[in-house]
């Protein structure tokens, strides 16, 4: 099996299933480019944000009138308060997050089209919301699913735009609670401008930590948004996005030189259109992709070549990765990209033949390997460069997944498993060891932490 198969499965998919190798030899190219489709949560079965808001807001309901009760004179100890407002909430937050996290994971662990899941994965540590909160463990899976797949192949603008009006990304960053100074919300008493949603657009969505915004950009960023807050459910009715226009800050606004004059949420709106548009944003946006899918120093020519497409294509990402994986320099033989703890733990199940695991296996697995679900713990997200996920402790915990893996996953033979996840790529070296190996179960563990595995 050729190089370029391997790679096209493993460094822009999520790993090879026992058939993709051969899928995806005759034309590697055109293999990933068929492979990138769009990602359909509708279907599933689990909780969307509209559902989990309202239910947040029933919770807190409850604990008013529990608290009330407390107030009155009531007492716990004496059974005055009534079951169900004892504990409301129950075990809903943990449950839902868990639910969510689990569902998305399956769906790319038996997928067809691993490399969408890469770049859903991509993009949504680049919109990185972490599960901080009670609120925000049950929301933070949401965001991926109803802000970033719906635009995963189609306008960075439209992605920007829907994951700055999303419920999760709102709360997360104190937005739906910023208000002008001098709006009509603020003169009566309400809270105030807060600046957080603002800088992490400038920061980590678009322009980068160098973009060449200052301090009074985001300032007038976090003005323009004023007003962008959450609906609250009324009757069990959906809630979601709501623009507040007593909230906004009223007046003109000058984001990096320019002057926005229009009003309400359309000014927010265009200088968010600008800002994905900036040069900036390309390159910064550009770079991160090529680091994520080719290597930690991705070559000049090809973070050129994106750039220059993204521009073309007013940030359309489809034909931003086809720029990507028709460069000539995507495709090296070198295996520079060290996987995180995800990709591992895809592609060693992906080669096992598993295509569903339960929600206690997935969550100790990605704890123990250093990754929790939506657990980056800050807007920037989890790091991408090899440094942060190739120490001791790490690669130990890596050796001890793979093992008790492999022994309760008796259904493939190292032979097999070599042959359809790298094919001819296994180096003879490794070849060599994993063939002298005591048992099935230790060549199954040195294979799956070799080096050309634990590398895409």
């Amino acid at each position: 099996m050729s190089h370029a198969a391997a790679i096209a499965v493993n460094r822009f998919g999520i790993g090879a299933r026992p058939d993709d190798l051969a899928a995806a030899a005759a034309d590697p190219q055109g293999w990933v480019m068929a492979n990138l489709r769009a990602i359909d949560f509708s279907k599933s079965s689990s909780p969307n944000s509209s559902q989990i808001l309202i239910k947040l807001a029933e919770i807190r309901q409850l604990r008013k009138q529990r608290q009330q009760l407390l107030d009155s004179g009531m007492r716990e100890e004496d059974g005055e308060i009534p079951q169900e407002l004892m504990d409301p909430a129950g075990n809903y937050f943990q449950s839902t997050y868990r639910q969510l996290a689990t569902d998305s994971f399956n769906q790319a662990l038996a997928s067809e089209h691993g490399v969408s899941w890469r770049l859903l994965d991509f993009f949504s540590n680049h919109f990185s919301v972490s599960a901080s909160s009670q609120g925000m463990t049950a929301l933070a899976a949401t965001l991926e699913r109803e802000a970033i797949a719906p635009y995963l192949l189609g306008s960075f603008t439209d992605m920007l735009i829907a994951v700055c009006q999303h419920p999760a990304m709102l709360i997360y960053l104190n937005n739906e609670k910023s208000f002008g100074p001098n709006s009509i919300f603020v003169q009566h008493g309400r809270l105030g401008l807060n600046e957080n949603l603002a800088r992490e657009i400038l920061e980590l969505h678009t322009l980068g930590v160098d973009g060449g915004y200052n301090q009074a950009d985001v300032v007038e960023l976090a003005k323009g948004i004023t007003g962008w807050s959450v609906k609250k459910p009324v009757d069990k009715h959906t809630t979601g996005f709501k623009y507040r226009s007593y909230g906004h800050e009223p007046g003109e606004r000058i984001l990096l030189g320019k002057i926005y004059r229009q009003k309400g949420i359309e000014q927010g709106e265009a200088m968010l259109r600008d800002l994905a548009a900036h040069p900036n944003t390309a390159k910064f946006i550009t770079t991160k992709l090529a680091t994520h899918f080719v290597s930690d120093t991705p070559s000049k020519e090809l973070l050129q070549a994106l750039q220059q497409r993204w521009k073309q294509s007013n940030g359309n990402i489809r034909q931003v990765m086809e720029a990507l994986v028709r460069h000539p320099d995507a495709w090296h033989h070198d295996r520079a990209k060290f996987k995180n703890p995800k990709d591992f733990v895809y592609s060693s199940l992906r080669g096992l033949g598993v295509t569903q695991v339960g929600q206690g296996q997935y969550f100790s697995t990605m704890r123990s390997l250093g990754q929790a679900p939506f657990k980056a713990g800050s807007p920037a997200g989890f790091g991408d460069m090899q440094q942060t996920w190739d120490g001791a402790s790490a690669l130990m915990a890596r050796i001890e997944w793979t093992t008790e893996t492999v022994r309760r996953t008796k259904r493939t033979e190292p032979e097999t498993l070599m042959s359809t996840t790298l094919g001819s790529t296994v180096s003879h070296d490794t070849y060599a060891h994993v063939s002298r190996a005591e048992s099935r179960d230790v060549a199954m563990t040195l294979f799956l932490m070799s080096p050309e595995f634990q590398r895409r």
